[in-house]
Parts: structure tokens; sequence; C-alpha cells
């Protein structure tokens, strides 16, 4: 929601003049002010300021407004827990456009306007690696919730990380046998004309070649796209799967397009959840995706075997067991990636603890302090599930979920183990000078 003034408010119902001074007498209050939403408590002690370099316009906008939603209820978690060494966590939002050079300016406004003492929040892989320079120059952290595999590559620097959710190159990893063994031999991949995507053509073939599968083709596809049916005749026809991963607002015309294209007699299809984020999988003309699996980081939908954990964070950032907003089912979320923000906070708040930090001062000792992590264990501060840390190359290592549409709704029919997705990593961001 927004207030009478433009200024986008995290915080839920608006609180009144005399409610708000209230929680200021009880030591919890919230303020917003121009560019940024405001956590505050005590005014005894500086809050922790955070930059959320957030995506809410430009094709990224879904996956921003999430992945606010998701900040906002973490952050209140963790101030109501006390904050962050005894200080109240400050949220400052600026957005982005999902423009590169737009990105890297971002940086710097948080980095030298703003004061904050690290940047976070970044899915977009074209943004972060943009952007990525600017933290390195500056020497702030910068903290992505990005899941490419530039973190993981060593093709940053040590001022990045990525340590609440998993890279692509450990994704496709994990769920090639998996296609191998259930879907078909023989695959024809769609993906985004950018880093997001080449991923997926760099790290596919070779894991589905190990489980005894090919690729027969790939196509890729501008992420500006707005139709998508000229370049469905170049799917070659021994093609037994489609692994399709498409992003921005052109999706559901993409999942449609693919649909009226083959009707139901085409290949298999196995796509990851990016191509129906944020879309209502009943939406008209989707029915031909009944019985189709999908990659998922996090279920969308509520599972029977749910943890206490899992069920608590998705009250928390609000979303109902189809995974849309409570009270709004045409609001459909971004389940499959929003948790790594509620879970990178986590991680920050640990790393800053252990360091002892204190100011701007200490942000090497923070980055170190991150590298040291090993293991982060399932439970309300990750309820994805338990993670290796590998502070190497700053990359976290967890399970994929594996789903298929039943009955208009995502069913997990398998999860994959972090051994699973483990490779050999080809970077020691620790050997870098801070």
């Amino acid at each position: 929601m927004t207030d009478r003034k433009g200024y986008f408010d995290l915080s839920g119902p608006r609180l009144s003049r005399r409610s708000a001074l209230k929680g200021m007498a009880a030591g919890v209050g919230l303020a917003a002010a121009p560019g940024f939403v405001r956590y505050a408590q005590a005014q005894s002690s500086e809050p922790i300021r955070i930059g959320f370099q957030s995506h809410r316009t430009g094709i990224g906008a879904a996956y921003g407004r999430w992945y606010e939603r998701t900040t906002s209820a973490a952050v209140k978690a963790i101030n109501d827990a006390g904050g962050i060494n005894g200080r109240p966590v400050e949220i400052i939002i600026e957005d982005d456009g999902t423009d590169a050079a737009r990105g890297a300016e971002v940086v710097a406004k948080l980095a030298n306007q703003h004061k904050c003492d690290i940047v976070y929040g970044t899915l977009f892989s074209h943004v972060v690696i943009a952007s990525a320079p600017t933290a390195g120059e500056l020497k702030i952290p910068y903290y992505v919730v990005s899941e490419g595999y530039h973190v993981a590559s060593g093709k940053l620097n040590r001022w990045c990380l990525q340590p609440g959710i998993t890279d692509v190159r450990a994704q496709v990893t994990s769920v090639a046998p998996w296609i191998a063994a259930n879907a078909g031999k023989k695959v024809t991949q769609i993906f985004p004309d950018y880093a997001f995507g080449y991923d997926h053509r760099d790290y596919l073939p070779p894991a589905l070649k190990q489980a005894g599968a090919e690729v027969v083709a790939q196509i890729a596809i501008p992420p500006t796209e707005s139709s998508f049916t000229k370049y469905f005749p170049q799917i070659p026809s021994e093609t037994e799967v489609i692994y399709h991963v498409m992003v921005g607002p052109g999706v559901l015309t993409f999942v449609k397009e693919l649909g009226d294209f083959y009707g139901s007699s085409g290949p298999k299809l196995f796509g990851f959840i990016d191509s129906l984020e944020a879309v209502d999988i009943n939406s008209p003309g989707l029915e031909y995706l009944e019985g189709s699996h999908f990659w998922e980081g996090s279920p969308r939908y509520a599972q029977p075997d749910d943890t206490e954990a899992q069920k608590a964070y998705r009250a928390a950032v609000g979303i109902d067991d189809n995974g849309a907003a409570a009270g709004d089912p045409k609001d459909v979320s971004t389940a499959a990636h929003m948790f790594g923000c509620w879970e990178t906070l986590y991680v920050i708040k640990k790393a800053m603890e252990d360091a002892g930090y204190q100011g701007p001062q200490d942000r090497a000792k923070l980055v170190e302090a991150t590298e040291a992590m090993t293991e982060f264990t399932e439970g309300p501060e990750h309820p994805q599930g338990r993670k290796l840390f590998n502070g190497k190359i700053h990359q976290v290592f967890g399970s994929q979920f594996i789903s298929q549409v039943k009955d208009g709704k995502l069913n997990v029919v398998h999860k994959t183990t972090i051994e699973d997705g483990m490779y050999e990593p080809e970077a020691d961001y620790t050997t870098q000078p801070l």
C-alpha cells in the first residue's frame, strides 16, 4: 500500500498518530520517510541501516514487491527480538528499476547518501553484475538474493555474498538426474537471453549428460519479449522434454502460447517456476500444464509435511495455503525466491553478532565473519531447510523441490539432497584483500 504522499509502506495498516506515539512510548515505533521505510526501537541506540536495492519497477517488479514484504516481516521479527547487537534495524529502500546502470547508482547512493552499513536484496543477475564493482570500490558488503552463478563463479569480488539462496548451477545439477529418469532423454531448453539464462544454458547440458540425457537445442529469448510463438518452430521434432525458464511480465503469455502451439500432444514440460512466479496457475489457458513438473526453491503451496518453522514463516510474510497474499487470491507470491530475503537477513544478523559489528569500520570483519560460517540449521531463521555455506565462494547450498501440477496445485514429488547440488568450486574470494 502507499500513503497519501506516495511512499511505500511495508507495515500494513497505517498507525494513527496516537497509536504511533503510544508505540514509541513502549519502546518500539515505525516511521516512513521519502525513499525508505524505517523500523526504530528505543531512540538511545543508533539503528543498523541496511540499504535495500529493490526492483520496484521494471521486469522484476513482481519479485521486488514480494521481496519487500518478506524483508518487512523478517525485520519486524528481528526487531521484536531485540534487533542486532542490541540495536534496531532500519531498512532504506531505493528502486533500481531492474536496470543495470541504475543498480550501480543505487549502491553508491545507499552507501554515500544514506550512510547504510551494508547493501542487500538484489535479484536480477544483470543488475547484480553491474552493481558489484561499485560495492567493491566502496568496500561495502553486498548481500544478494539473486540465484545466479555469478557470485560463486568468482566473477565478482570479495564484498559480494549470496548466503541465503542457492545458485542456478547447483539447482540444475540437483534436478537433472530426475529429469533424465522421469521426463525424457532429449531436451530442448528455452531460457532468457542474459546472464541468468546463460547459467541454465551452460550447466544443464553437462548435468544431463552425466545422467544419460542430452540437450538437442537451446533457444534464447530476449527478456523484454512480449510474444513467443515465433520461437517455437525452432524446437526439434525429436524433443521429448521442453525445459523452460522465463522471467518478467511476459511469463503468462509465454506459457499460454506454448500451450496453444502444442495443445495436449507436445513434449513433456519441465519448467523452472520462474516461468510462473507471481502467476495464478489456474489462469485461463494454463489447463495444459496439468501433469507437468516445475522446480521450486521453496514450495508455493502449503504441503502436508510442512514444518512448524515453515508454517510460521508463511504466516509472517502473509501468504495463504495457495501461496497468494492472505486475503487476496489474485496477488500470487514469488515463494520460490523470496524466502532468500528472510534467510539472508538472519545470516546478516548472525554475522554481525559474530563480528561484534558496531559500524562501517567493521565492514571487513563482517565479511570475514560471514565467510567463517559453514552450516545453517533448519528452523525459524531458515525455514526453507538446512544449508551448507562455502565461505571461499560466498555461496550457500541447499535442497531443491520438484513439484507436479495436479488439480490446479503444485504438489512436491521430489526433494533433492544438499549433496545433489554440490560442485567443485572454481574460485576463492578469501585470497582477495579487503
